[in-house]
């Protein structure tokens, strides 16, 4: 764990001097020093680190819920279900023919879906906290449509799981995405209602013992969510959410940083670790043809977003790229495919798809201003705000 994290800091430290983000150098570390390449193996298995690695994603999303208000979801809730059902239609269906035109099998086809369909929540959270956008306009339809996708999520495995083992039963299905949908509105009626109560419980003018509350809230939360069928996420984004509106917010948000960076860290270097570059080159041109996919649809999705929420160019461009990336439920797939026995390929596919997205999308993101000046209106808006406005 200690190389874990020295590897990590050395790499991304080597990267910052030419601008290189941090998140594709800590993956790179993590495949440097994995079971899978040559030279010093810190790990012959990857599942060692699976505990501090869930403990990163749950900490980075608990983060994006404290950033997210609840007068947000009540003053936007209908843009949001509208950005995010618009992002999802377009993104997961064009997965779905992408994995019908692959040839590779329906139930295949249903896994790429979610692959293409779904952005990575932790990616996401570290792009907006990386280059300082978390209190930037277009950063709460971002934040929404990732909502909408971890609710979608739920669903959607819920859905998936029996197609995948083979079961046929149809009710246990509607059981699991019933327990799953019911679990959730919880939740949400817990963040609408219960804050008032919720603050006062978690109120203490020690910080250890502030710290140690929402963190054993957090992690409790999410594994209940996890065995009520819900991504662990998504619980622990629901307690930031309720926790980032009491009086103690602004002094827990400065509280889990270190928490947030350190841990996030070994969920990124943890992902290297699964990534066999040996099989990346059987499925090269799938892989790109996909990425190709998945930045269309991102910059169409963009679009739309942008139209529903009044934004010029600029914005268009920084939703287009800050959800980009494909991360930890696109691993989770992978995982399912290969207990169902499914096509072989998959599991390559799926590391080498998030590998290169994961490294494009921070790229993308920091020079979203390049792709805001190709679409339209662009260059008009870059006239109209003077040259020096955008920076290159």
């Amino acid at each position: 764990m200690g190389g874990a994290f020295l590897a990590a800091a050395v790499l991304a430290r080597l990267g910052g001097r030419i601008g290189l983000p941090t998140i594709p150098l800590f993956i790179l570390a993590g495949i440097l020093l994995g079971p899978h390449t040559p030279g010093v193996v810190l790990l012959d298995d990857p599942h060692d680190l699976e505990m501090l690695s869930a403990l990163g994603l749950v900490l980075l999303l608990f983060y994006l819920g404290l950033e997210f208000h609840l007068d947000d979801l009540r003053k936007g809730g209908r843009r949001m279900a509208l950005a995010g059902g618009t992002y999802l239609a377009l993104n997961v269906g064009a997965g779905l023919g992408f994995g019908f035109a692959l040839g590779w099998g329906t139930s295949e086809a249903l896994v790429l879906a979610g692959v293409l369909g779904i952005s990575s929540s932790a990616i996401v959270t570290k792009v907006l906290v990386d280059l300082g956008r978390i209190g930037d306009p277009e950063t709460r339809p971002i934040l929404g449509i990732i909502v909408v996708e971890d609710v979608f999520l739920a669903l959607y495995l819920a859905a998936l799981q029996p197609i995948l083992s083979g079961a046929d039963s149809l009710g246990a299905a509607v059981l699991d995405g019933g327990k799953a949908f019911g679990f959730l509105l919880l939740l949400a009626v817990a963040a609408r209602f219960g804050t008032k109560v919720i603050g006062r419980l978690i109120h203490t003018g020690d910080d250890e013992l502030l710290v140690i509350s929402f963190l054993g809230a957090a992690v409790f939360v999410a594994g209940v969510s996890e065995w009520f069928g819900v991504a662990d996420a998504i619980g622990a984004f629901m307690v930031g959410l309720m926790l980032g509106s009491t009086t103690s917010g602004a002094r827990i948000r400065k509280l889990v940083h270190p928490l947030r960076d350190a841990f996030g860290a070994i969920f990124f270097f943890a992902f290297g670790l699964s990534i066999d570059p040996g099989d990346l080159p059987s499925v090269v041109w799938p892989v790109l043809a996909a990425v190709a996919v998945t930045m269309a649809m991102n910059v169409l999705a963009g679009m739309a977003t942008a139209k529903i929420y009044a934004f010029g160019p600029a914005g268009t461009a920084n939703i287009s790229t800050t959800l980009l990336a494909r991360g930890e439920f696109a691993l989770i797939l992978a995982t399912m495919a290969a207990g169902a026995g499914l096509d072989e390929r998959l599991s390559p596919f799926i590391a080498g798809y998030v590998l290169l997205l994961a490294v494009l999308a921070p790229l993308a993101a920091g020079r979203s201003h390049r792709l805001a000046r190709i679409l339209p209106g662009g260059r008009a808006a870059e006239r109209a705000n003077g040259k020096d406005a955008v920076p290159v």
